[in-house]
């Protein structure tokens, strides 16, 4: 019987900007670090357990992890700083089969483009507001019957959209 597999994609915190410190190394501003828990909290109530955690391996992806509160075993991967979709893919590829639910921390362009490549339908109405806009720390939240080793463009179903904020 298929189980299904829950993927989260979520794009990195507001990140700061200090002078002199290469792209690799910028640190989360406190409004990244804010609203990455808020999308930790999202994830919790919405999503559940987090199984398994894909990471850049980028400062500002660590600490948005980290401000996001959340568990599950957690795989640093340079390839996703800068990665295209394919690229992200082949990562998320490598992921055991027990894991139910998978967060993948990562930039733009790619994570969105790894949503869109995925997308058995890149033309519903959260596929078009994704490939509109993907702010910092937003989620795109997709499912697959597939196994992780399985996933190919097009065998996953778009579900959720979160861009966390602070009510004001």
């Amino acid at each position: 019987m298929e189980k299904t597999r829950t993927l989260v994609l979520m794009r990195h915190g507001k990140s700061g900007y200090p002078e002199g410190t290469p792209d690799h190394e910028r640190p989360l501003a406190p409004r990244g670090r804010r609203e990455a828990g808020l999308a930790g909290t999202w994830i919790t109530e919405h999503v559940g357990v987090v199984d398994a955690v894909l990471c850049s391996t980028a400062q500002r992806t660590r600490e948005t992890l980290t401000a996001t509160g959340l568990g599950g075993a957690a795989r640093f991967e340079k390839k996703i700083y800068g990665g295209s979709a394919d690229e992200i893919i082949e990562e998320i590829l490598l992921t055991d089969s027990e894991v139910s639910t998978l967060l993948v921390v990562g930039h733009e362009p790619g994570i969105t483009w790894t949503a869109l490549e995925l997308a058995e339908d890149d033309d519903s109405e959260l596929a078009r507001t994704i490939r509109h806009r993907f702010p910092t720390s937003a989620l795109a939240v997709l499912t697959t019957d597939r196994d992780w080793a399985d996933l190919v463009a097009g065998t996953a179903t778009i579900t959720d959209f979160c861009i966390p904020r602070a009510e004001s």
